[in-house]
């Protein structure tokens, strides 16, 4: 398990550019956190780390946004206007957890259970996917960020 403390959104979006620079096909990035915390700044980041021009935005209302035109495709999904994993299932959105090229999932605690402590290497991950990086974002302060993350599958 890994941890980063930003002290910016550009320091977030910074570590999104690192990961979307070595991000492999497959990879699902599941990200929890509350209203604010810079979900979306990494997402950002990370477009810009696999080469994308297209400006990144939150998919609130459409729940998928896909950005092509880097070094791999993002599916961009965002569940907050969904409560359960059976309004999830009924959107059909599991159909985005083998993508073609990653995919990042916002508000993925509607989609699964979030443990408090993220899982050891050793259990099976949430989701049904090869690669998956499970991501928790938690406000410290007005500015930091505390960004802890784990990574299942080859």
């Amino acid at each position: 398990m890994g941890t980063f403390i930003s002290h910016s959104p550009e320091e977030t979006e910074c570590l999104g550019e690192e990961w979307g620079r070595s991000a492999q096909q497959g990879l699902v990035i599941a990200l929890s956190g509350e209203l604010g915390v810079g979900k979306t700044q990494l997402v950002k980041g990370l477009g810009r780390g696999l080469g994308l021009t297209s400006r990144i935005h939150s998919p609130t209302f459409g729940l998928v946004n896909i950005y092509t035109g880097g070094r791999l495709e993002i599916v961009h999904l965002d569940l907050y206007r969904l409560d359960t994993p059976g309004q999830v299932a009924s959107a059909g959105l599991e159909q985005y957890l083998s993508p073609d090229g990653i995919a990042v999932i916002e508000w993925a605690e509607r989609m699964i259970t979030f443990p408090r402590k993220l899982k050891t290497e050793t259990e099976t991950p949430p989701l049904p996917c090869a690669k998956l990086r499970w991501v928790r974002i938690e406000s410290l302060s007005e500015t930091e960020r505390r960004i802890e993350y784990e990574d299942f599958g080859a």
